[in-house]
């Protein structure tokens, strides 16, 4: 998939990767791009991402792709942190974007903007106009949805669903795109567009949970803002770790290292826990996400820009259920699995892409480098599970072999806010909120987090998506 580069690198990266990106005037007397001196995000220190020295793996992906697609942006050098995941990002997204499938190559780039725009996600609807342009696209769409073809615009209800609610999706919304008519949907199709929709649904939250920074390109352009609205440069953002501050941060550090292993010991201690008892201990959690919310941001109204591609810009994230109402059963994760079910349907009706998912999921979830903050040789196993499953527990979906006991155990509540708030709500995420969870761990680490953010989230919308395709069908 990806253009093989040279070893050295191509003139015009060489900043970008370290060759120079952080020498200033003084040094190389080469003025360094205003937009490349901010570096990539609004939240990690530029020189921990264009750092000199770089790892040749991570340095050969950032040359191919920089050789196959004449830049390297933000989010590939963010992402580049963890070169084996872009690896397997890279050619997920380039078979969405690039290769054969049942929808045209400019209609893929709009179905990316209107998933971004659901999030408010300048970013990355900026970048798929330009994408969708130089497909061919036709730019009075890019006035709005409603100079868009009516099939696009039949898409609005699952979109709006599978970036807010998942759960509320059913086979009379597939049946309803699928139906004879002039603008009905092919099974394959569609297939493709929720793989599109929820993967830039995700990516948003990526983008979004790790301060992405606009494109030089971008800056002053189609109503790209910084990705955090509510971005905080207070002291209390920038640095954690000074003075009492940081010793406090070694002590979480110390106390989360404490309670794995305690929690290990009382695995091989006790007999087993009834399945009525895990019932219970995931509706507790589930319960005790309602809790879990943002409390320093406002809401605030969707920029003009942006307002032409969304309908119904009101409707977002509502908890899965509230004390009161009548909550919709939970999604047992055992009744309609990724591998036994979301797997073969994808596969069957857009060859290739869901063995490219499975790879991406597979990848992210062991993924590990035996660390947590200062610590070496570490089995972190038990806290990415952790991360993955409340993901998941947020939208509902339970795990019957799982203890959810282990994620007020793991999670403290920073971690908990910062999780919701980019799998929900992504557009609402602070500078703040990414400061003050784990305070005293690597920005690669953070990183990590929110790769697993981003898959857990995506595999979540596509399981109630797929389910109501497997309903539809049978």
């Amino acid at each position: 998939m990806l253009v093989a580069g040279s070893q050295c690198c191509p003139a015009g990266l060489e900043e970008r990767l370290g060759c120079g990106a952080l020498r200033g005037e003084e040094d190389t007397g080469i003025p360094v791009p205003p937009q490349l001196g901010r570096g990539p995000s609004a939240f990690i220190p530029a020189e921990e991402i264009l750092q000199d020295g770089i790892e040749s793996s991570r340095r050969q992906l950032l040359i191919e792709a920089f050789v196959s697609a004449g830049c390297v942006d933000n989010i590939t050098m963010v992402m580049g942190l963890h070169p084996q995941y872009l690896s397997s990002f890279w050619k997920t997204q380039y078979l969405l974007l690039r290769m054969d499938g049942p929808l045209p190559y400019h209609k893929r780039h709009y179905i990316a903007i209107m998933a971004a725009a659901r999030h408010q996600c300048t970013y990355l609807v900026g970048l798929h106009m330009g994408e969708f342009l130089q497909a061919g696209g036709n730019p009075a769409w890019l006035q709005g949805l409603h100079c868009a073809p009516q099939k696009l615009r039949n898409l609005n209800e699952i979109n709006k669903l599978l970036a807010h609610r998942p759960w509320l999706i059913t086979k009379e919304h597939i049946e309803a795109l699928l139906k004879t008519g002039e603008h009905s949907w092919s099974l394959a199709e569609l297939v493709q567009a929720l793989v599109l929709l929820t993967h830039y649904h995700s990516l948003a939250s990526f983008v979004f949970g790790c301060g992405i920074n606009p494109e030089a390109g971008q800056d002053g352009g189609q109503g790209c803002r910084p990705p955090s609205p509510h971005s905080d440069s207070s002291p209390t953002a920038e640095d954690n770790t000074g003075c009492s501050g940081g010793r406090d941060a070694v002590r979480e550090v110390e106390a989360l290292m404490e309670r794995m292993q305690l929690l290990r010991d009382s695995q091989r201690e006790e007999e087993g826990v009834t399945q009525e008892e895990m019932a219970t201990r995931f509706e507790m959690e589930k319960t005790e996400s309602l809790l879990v919310a943002p409390s320093d941001v406002t809401d605030h109204a969707l920029q003009s820009g942006l307002l032409c591609f969304v309908e119904d810009p009101e409707f977002g994230y509502k908890d899965f259920t509230r004390r009161g109402e009548q909550a919709p059963p939970t999604f047992r994760a055992q009744d309609y699995t990724w591998e036994d079910h979301g797997f073969s349907l994808i596969n069957r009706l857009y060859p290739d892409v869901g063995q490219l998912l499975d790879e991406k999921f597979q990848v992210v979830y062991n993924l590990t480098y035996n660390t947590i903050a200062m610590h070496c040789g570490v089995d972190t196993s038990m806290l990415r599970r952790a991360i993955w499953n409340y993901v998941h527990c947020v939208f509902g979906i339970r795990y019957d072999d799982y203890d959810y006991g282990e994620v007020n155990q793991l999670l403290e509540r920073s971690l908990k806010v910062y999780i919701k708030t980019v799998a929900c709500y992504p557009e609402k995420t602070t500078k703040r909120m990414y400061a003050q969870f784990w305070r005293h761990f690597k920005h690669s680490e953070k990183v990590h987090v929110n790769l697993l953010l981003l898959e857990a989230r995506l595999q979540a919308a596509l399981l109630y998506a797929l389910r109501a395709v497997t309903r539809y069908m049978t």
